[in-house]
């Protein structure tokens, strides 16, 4: 997973302290526990903690172009660096690694700002050009990789969380009560805000460029491209597929043992067939179950780990939730709406005993609607044709009436938490 750091004091004769940038390296341990690094210069130090995926001798960070006076350090992965470093070795550049990280630094110094569009990845990088000196903050085209920071034109203080920014010490901890707002109503909290008024996220498919000590700047470099054009369905599910199996290709770059999180799933499960294409060797899958069978999807999980042949493995969860809540808050900065990091997390820890990088169909829900909110919506079109007296008189009570189930879904539960947001006001919905 890795983690990146850093701060920058305005004033040049303020030295930064590698112990500090130690202690806001130390605090994201969990992050990296492969390594970690630091550069330091006058008023400036940038660390980071390492998961080591690619080349894990020679990839230590942070790295320096050719005359070191460009460092960086990064957390992610650049799918198609081999393509970036060969062009850019075409053009004279030296690589001392065989790391995705150093291709991004060349980039940088090769083409400035514009080298966002050579990357293809997820990733948070921070370069600080000493020559200009100037940072260079940026975030990946959908926000997989965080990255937040802090400036009170006294310094700037960067890292993956909110827990390295806080230990630089003396960062107010205001709520910021619109960020409150929206985290209940959305569940989440979008960028730039974060639950702290005073601490901001960079938002996806952004950079931030500090010049002259003093000035921030927040540049869009990327956006969802949207097509008004006629669609032909045959010829765009081609093109889907094609899209995703060189995504989960892509994705199968690592110099230590991978797998698949399977939880039977449609977006699980087309990820685990993707990979069963490209892999010459059978995939790793895991996957929970529960003793309750309401919430239990090992069957599924089975039918697939079968008919792809697998290396499958699952587990019955019997977790104390209360106990467990504890032990993550510390990971969470901010309020975190989605229960699913239970059952994330307990299956990460099982299959951390066989694989290093994991790859999920999270996101898919979200891609391809796939949630039971965008069917409701759907729905709620035509519903909201039925007279209002008719609802109100007739529909609404007798779907009150009804007990709820004690399946975790279900017709029952599902039509009961549709009736009850359709009640709301249109606004609402």
């Amino acid at each position: 997973m890795c983690g990146i750091c850093g701060i920058i004091h305005t004033d040049t004769e303020k030295k930064v302290v590698p112990a500090l940038v130690k202690e806001m390296c130390d605090v994201i341990y969990h992050r990296g526990p492969d390594d970690d690094g630091i550069y330091t210069r006058a008023n400036v130090g940038i660390g980071m903690r390492r998961l080591s995926i690619i080349d894990l001798v020679t990839g230590k960070q942070p790295i320096s172009n050719e005359n070191g006076d460009m460092w960086i350090v990064f957390n992610g992965e650049i799918y198609n660096h081999q393509e970036i470093r060969n062009e850019l070795q075409n053009r004279g550049h030296c690589f001392r690694t065989k790391t995705d990280t150093e291709s991004i630094i060349h980039a940088y110094e090769e083409y400035g700002d514009r080298c966002m569009e050579k990357l293809n990845g997820m990733f948070a990088f921070a370069i600080w050009d000493d020559r200009k000196k100037r940072l260079f903050l940026a975030r990946d085209r959908i926000g997989i990789k965080p990255l937040y920071y802090f400036f009170d034109r006294q310094r700037f203080v960067f890292g993956s969380e909110i827990k390295s920014i806080l230990k630089a010490g003396n960062i107010p901890k205001t709520i910021d009560l619109q960020a409150l707002d929206h985290f209940l109503t959305f569940e989440y909290i979008p960028a730039p805000l974060s639950i702290f008024k005073e601490i901001r996220k960079l938002p996806p498919g952004h950079t931030l460029t500090l010049t002259d000590l003093k000035n921030v700047k927040i540049r869009q470099y990327w956006d969802l491209p949207v097509e008004n054009n006629g669609v032909d369905i045959l010829e765009k599910r081609e093109e889907l597929f094609e899209t995703l199996q060189d995504a989960v290709r892509i994705r199968l770059m690592s110099d230590v043992p991978l797998g698949a999180f399977l939880s039977g799933g449609v977006d699980s499960s087309t990820v685990v067939a993707l990979m069963s294409k490209v892999l010459n060797q059978p995939v790793k899958t895991f996957s929970i179950g529960f003793e309750d069978q309401t919430y239990n999807e090992l069957n599924y999980a089975r039918l697939i780990a079968k008919k792809f042949n697998t290396e499958h493995h699952e587990f019955i969860i019997q977790a104390n939730a209360l106990e467990l809540a504890d032990k993550l808050l510390y990971y969470l900065d901010e309020p975190f709406g989605d229960f699913s990091i239970f059952p994330t997390y307990l299956v990460s820890k099982i299959a951390k005993d066989f694989v290093t990088v994991v790859l999920s169909g999270d996101g898919g829900d979200e891609l391809f609607a796939g949630y039971d909110t965008y069917i409701a919506d759907q729905l709620a079109t035509r519903y909201a044709k039925i007279p209002r007296w008719l609802r109100n008189s007739f529909i609404h009570p007798i779907v009150d009436s009804i007990p709820p189930s004690p399946k975790k879904k279900g017709l029952i539960n599902r039509t009961k938490r549709f009736v009850e947001g359709m009640k709301l006001p249109e606004d609402l919905h």
